[in-house]
């Protein structure tokens, strides 16, 4: 089973420094709206930038600084030293333009630990005391809060190890792997301040003694430097982060917003999840899959999965798998087929916030099996543990979920849990309705609000 998080998960951690780069001009929004700094830019009657500093300030996050430039003089007024929004504001002012990260070494001497790093045109409402424990945790240089999302066929992504180490980081245009993990950088970041000593060419030191202001791109120069040496680190969240720095992402952002959406995501609030079974509810039954070229989509199960999550539902895969503890699929090869999946789901627009699995299997004498797989656990359906576990991670209240699968221990494992319950086609195991797909529990449930 994937491990849950640390149990303490939700403890507050001390309150980093942070820092919002709001210095970019906004070339790609003006024409929605010219006569302001890209961060003033209203959504529901508040400036981006205020809700930023709000969600800051109601977690602790007092400590905060601003680097402005286009037009800066107008989040200084509007800001001023922060004592009206409960925060201590101080600014850096780029009279040249330095990138989205070059005001970063002229504030050198300000950030003598690790800091948050924010843009200031991103939408968000996230616990940031749970993504600083974990970059506490892996004890790294750096962290990227990433996160799936609707198209990340055409987004840059973020290659992990097991240890959620990052091993590669793929721009839009670099070729990738045929199938991979859905995740994307979201553009909140935990770094150490050693981070600029590390990746500050003597160029840029030397131009920035010298009063010589260089631009700096922080992916490029700063954090992708970092790849592969097992300092930087990616922390997954489902909460909402998005940028609205299109005329079309602003009015999508909008309408999250007025509906809710943007502030519900925050996982210290209660979430609502579709538990999904794997085989024959997401892709067609095949029996136990052992080869990746056997895993096909069932049709219209990629659509229903995106309605899932347009309407706010976690969107979690609970499998059981005990090929693995058989010895007849290996975890590296299980892990491709869950990319597959992934993969063909974001070729649809749609994605999966968790994948939880059980390699174990209770009963012995299989050729080639593994060893210490080979136990009764407490994850294996119709057992609830991979549910509890993704409650754990998630904060999901499960009286509000649903389990969703194609046989006896999914409805178990869903009664088990506490879940309302949904069974693909016929048979009756005290399932709360029955369903002919996904496909047909969303368009009857899901669109209608019910749950």
């Amino acid at each position: 089973m994937k491990k849950g998080k640390d149990n303490k998960r939700n403890e507050e951690v001390n309150p980093l420094k942070t820092v919002i780069m709001a210095g970019g001009k906004g070339t790609r929004i003006q024409s929605v709206i010219s006569d302001l700094p890209k961060p003033m830019i209203k959504i529901g009657g508040t400036p981006v930038l205020e809700y930023e500093i709000r969600n800051l300030v109601r977690q602790g996050f007092t400590d905060i600084i601003i680097t402005v430039s286009y037009l800066g003089h107008m989040i200084k007024e509007y800001f001023g030293d922060g004592s009206s929004f409960g925060a201590n504001i101080t600014y850096y002012e780029e009279k040249d333009p330095l990138g989205n990260a070059g005001a970063l070494f002229y504030l050198r001497d300000q950030l003598d630990s690790d800091f948050l790093l924010l843009n200031a045109d991103v939408v968000f409402d996230v616990d940031f005391h749970r993504f600083i424990k974990f970059h506490k945790e892996k004890e790294g240089l750096a962290t990227l809060f990433v996160h799936p999302n609707s198209h990340p066929y055409d987004s840059g992504l973020i290659l992990t190890d097991k240890d959620k180490r990052v091993r590669r980081w793929l721009a839009k245009e670099d070729k990738r792997p045929q199938y991979y993990k859905n995740l994307v950088n979201a553009g909140l970041h935990i770094i150490n301040p050693v981070v600029l000593d590390i990746c500050g060419t003597q160029n840029t030191c030397n131009a920035i003694k010298e009063e010589r202001p260089q631009k700096i791109d922080l992916d490029r120069q700063i954090l992708k430097p970092l790849v592969g040496t097992g300092q930087i680190f990616c922390y997954n969240s489902p909460e909402y982060v998005k940028d609205m720095g299109t005329p079309d992402r602003l009015r999508a952002v909008e309408k999250d917003f007025l509906q809710g959406r943007v502030k519900a995501k925050n996982l210290r609030n209660k979430q609502r999840a579709i538990f999904l079974d794997r085989d024959g509810t997401i892709n067609i039954y095949k029996g136990f899959l052992r080869d990746i070229d056997d895993f096909e989509l069932i049709q219209g199960v990629g659509s229903a999965i995106r309605t899932i999550n347009e309407q706010g539902y976690l969107a979690i895969v609970v499998t059981n798998q005990p090929v693995v503890a058989r010895g007849e699929l290996s975890r590296e090869e299980l892990e491709e087929i869950h990319k597959k999946m992934e993969t063909e789901l974001g070729r649809e627009g749609a994605y999966l916030d968790g994948i939880y699995f059980c390699p174990h299997h209770p009963h012995k004498g299989y050729p080639g099996e593994v060893a210490e797989l080979k136990f009764d656990c407490a994850c294996r359906k119709p057992k609830p543990g991979m549910l509890s576990c993704a409650a754990e991670d998630f904060n999901i209240n499960l009286e509000e979920s649903w389990m969703v699968g194609d046989g006896e221990n999914d409805i178990k494992a869903g009664k088990a849990a506490g879940c309302k319950t949904a069974l693909i086609g016929g048979g009756d195991y005290g399932q709360d309705v029955t369903v002919a797909s996904v496909a047909d529990f969303v368009g009857r449930f899901i669109k209608k609000g019910s749950g």
